[in-house]
């Protein structure tokens, strides 16, 4: 195939350059107790996203370190609050549901994107390569979205990077977990650790026993998702250890529902662990909440149904 036009690197410039423009907003805030260590660290972050490609590895290895020594220090944090000139109660009155726009848009032109973007070509190049299209369409979408967002509340651009500032200070080091672990887990697939997890799964399951491998699949799924933290973490390890030798070679079992619903899966377990700290226990922490385990609590009471219901999804759509 032809080079395509368009690649990835242009989401990962665009990211990077909001993560800079997050570093450059805390250093000009005066008021903030930590302003150099929050640039810092956005900075570099943004930096490493955008251009980490074109950066030697040591040099890149050793950036990496710098944010852990940052982190790990506490040289990130919240800063005081600050006033965005908004009424947000009288906003929200006057936008109504309106206010979900933006917000919709996101899954819309997603899906919009990824189904159109891979037939479009100028000249004789296609447009984008058919495996990034989602992501780059999720990249347009969150162009789009922030553009409409824009013109239906009439707020400064600025205001945008001032609250993305705001949600990175409170969420701190935290937001970067769903990246790390799928890196973990990409790590633990060329270990071999999926090899192992296929053999132990077929000394103990029967190999003709289809719906027993499917179970042990979102099982697993769901199980290391709750250990790790994350179902980007459990889905390259389950997926090369039990999905592709198991049940996409052993049964024949359709790979593109068989990854999807085993995602799902994993989700399932993502709503029962503190270890995902990004969805359960930071939100915790933001809301004030006396109970540290509030929102898994209620969140039990959906994922073990679901759970339930994706893997009867599985042996129906997945399996021929």
């Amino acid at each position: 195939m032809s080079t395509p036009w368009l690649s990835l690197s242009v989401a990962y410039v665009l990211m990077g350059a909001g993560f800079v423009g997050v570093g450059l907003a805390s250093a000009l805030d005066t008021a903030h107790p930590r302003r150099w260590g929050n640039a810092a660290f956005w900075g570099l972050l943004g930096v490493l996203v955008a251009g980490a490609d074109l950066l030697p590895a040591a040099v890149t290895g050793a950036a990496v370190l710098v944010l852990a020594l940052l982190a790990g220090f506490g040289a990130i944090g919240r800063g005081p609050e600050r006033a965005t000139g908004v009424d947000a109660e009288a906003e929200a009155a006057r936008l109504g549901h309106a206010l979900f726009r933006p917000a919709l848009l996101l899954p819309l032109v997603t899906v919009g994107a990824a189904l159109a973007l891979p037939a479009i070509t100028l000249g004789e190049r296609p447009l984008v390569d058919p495996k990034q299209a989602t992501l780059l369409g999720l990249t347009l979408a969150c162009l789009i979205a922030l553009a409409d967002a824009h013109r239906l509340t009439g707020a400064p651009p600025r205001l945008a990077l001032e609250q993305t500032r705001g949600l990175l200070d409170a969420i701190g080091w935290a937001a970067l977990l769903p990246l790390l672990l799928a890196v973990l887990g990409a790590v633990f697939t060329a270990a071999g650790v999926g090899d192992t997890l296929a053999g132990l799964v077929r000394a103990v399951v029967p190999a003709d026993s289809r719906f027993l491998l499917v179970l042990v699949y979102a099982l697993g799924m769901a199980g290391f998702t709750m250990i790790m933290g994350n179902a980007f973490a459990a889905f390259p390890v389950i997926t090369a250890g039990i999905g592709l030798p198991l049940l996409v070679e052993g049964h024949g079992a359709h790979a593109a529902p068989l990854a999807a619903i085993g995602m799902l899966a994993g989700y399932c377990g993502t709503l029962m662990t503190p270890m995902a700290a990004n969805f359960n226990i930071v939100p915790v922490a933001l809301l004030d909440l006396k109970d540290p385990y509030a929102v898994i609590r209620m969140q039990i009471g959906t994922a073990l149904p679901l759970l339930a219901v994706n893997v009867l999804l599985l042996w129906w759509l997945a399996l021929p």
